[in-house]
């Protein structure tokens, strides 16, 4: 592993996944029960992708959730009963009742941002959020997550472009789960690899193994550590497989059933279970201990959510708008000198290195022998830009690969060929 793991981080990650599994569950109970109000997506089959990317971060990270990360804001630091009230629409919910799903968020402890209902929308959201920690001297970085259907919308390529130009500290997790509600991926898009739509934007992209968490942490540990290093943001995708229909209401019917066995047989909690058990992490006694703690704490978390009122009627026409109801201030974390001139003037005229040319290596020794016979320092200006190009490693247009550990292949390879390494 390039990010060797601690017993306890490998049994963390173990956690957090069968955590977020055991809730899932309990939702569809109360959902049955007619106990949750709305809808229900199901996370059923994608804990690893969440989890293992939210693992990577820092606690000063910002994220932006989906339906299906309730994962990731376990791991955030939200607690089984915020999730079940949240459902319920119970008073003491993170919105008061107001609003369903994982529609909520903490912009000053954990760093969650809401989710937005329009997929792809949080994708130049959150680097609006990159840009400003960088602007601010946080060195923070962000992260959210979109379905392969969102790679479709134009709010993805818009965000995706605008945070290359500006290198911003973003980690976009593409989560191809194989269906856009009920559409597969190959009517969606004409390419079979989702990582390849950041080629577009001349930014390194990755594949992993979705249901592999050990795989998912290692590749997004490194997308944060470039990000965080200020060289701009990375697209992971993570190859998984959606087990449910798009909510409780869909049976998902126009799922080919041998589709479901193949990848129930590659189930992230059961392969993580046996990679535990391979590599002597734990033993029955660690195992059954973790679900006794988990049903204890949902147990727990049931009855805080179930004895929580509903919301009363006069609080629909409150909080709609902020009327003073909180402070909305810069947190500094650098010098604002630095920000402001003079320290920050630049110079009113951009740096164009190839002027847009189809030959940049005609054009800069015509430049070059033009300064030379001038007795200028041409030749020392194309030599410039010859190193600058092969430092970037842009000059042959193609952008940086990452190297990525993604332990069992998957899908079709190049070629046609099964399977990928």
């Amino acid at each position: 592993m390039s990010y060797p793991l601690t017993r306890d981080q490998h049994l963390e990650l173990y956690y957090y996944m069968k955590l977020n599994r055991m809730l899932d569950e309990q939702l569809v109970r109360l959902f049955r029960q007619n106990k949750v109000v709305g809808g229900l997506y199901s996370n059923l089959g994608q804990e690893a992708t969440s989890v293992g990317t939210a693992y990577a971060l820092e606690k000063r990270d910002w994220i932006a959730p989906m339906i299906r990360n309730v994962g990731g804001l376990l791991v955030k630091g939200y607690k089984p009963a915020d999730i079940l009230m949240q459902y319920m629409a119970r008073y003491d919910s993170p919105t008061k009742g107001k609003d369903g799903t994982s529609h909520f968020g903490d912009l000053k402890g954990r760093h969650v941002v809401s989710p937005i209902s329009m997929l792809g929308d949080l994708v130049p959201v959150m680097t609006g959020v990159a840009i400003a920690g960088r602007y601010l001297g946080q060195n923070i970085v962000t992260m959210t997550w979109v379905g392969d259907g969102a790679t479709s919308t134009g709010a993805f390529h818009e965000g995706l472009n605008f945070a290359a130009t500006q290198h911003a500290p973003l980690v976009l997790v593409v989560e191809n789960n194989q269906w856009a509600y009920s559409t597969p991926v190959a009517k969606q898009v004409p390419i079979h690899d989702l990582a390849d739509r950041a080629k577009a934007y001349g930014i390194p992209s990755a594949i992993v193994d979705g249901n592999d968490v050990v795989a998912v942490y290692q590749a997004t540990k490194e997308a944060v550590d470039r990000c965080r290093a200020g060289k701009g943001p990375v697209l992971i995708e993570a190859k998984t497989m959606r087990m449910k229909g798009h909510a409780q209401h869909d049976p998902a019917e126009y799922v080919p059933k041998k589709m479901f066995e193949y990848w129930e047989a590659r189930d992230p909690i059961v392969r993580y279970e046996k990679y535990l058990t391979e590599n002597n992490l734990w033993d029955e006694k660690t195992k059954s201990d973790f679900v006794a703690r988990i049903e204890k704490e949902l147990n727990d978390a049931l009855e805080v959510a179930e004895k929580s009122p509903f919301p009363p009627p006069e609080l629909a026409e409150q909080g709609v708008y902020c009327d003073g109801c909180h402070t909305i201030e810069a947190e500094w974390k650098r010098s604002k000198k630095e920000a402001m001139p003079p320290q920050s003037s630049v110079k009113p005229e951009w740096e164009v290195t190839d002027f847009g040319g189809f030959d940049l290596a005609s054009t800069m020794a015509k430049q070059s022998a033009a300064a030379g016979a001038n007795g200028g320092n041409g030749a020392k200006s194309a030599r410039t830009v010859a190193a600058a190009q092969k430092s970037t490693g842009k000059s042959n247009g193609r952008p940086e690969k990452l190297k990525v550990a993604a332990r069992v292949p998957f899908g079709r390879g190049p070629k046609g060929k099964e399977g990928r390494k």
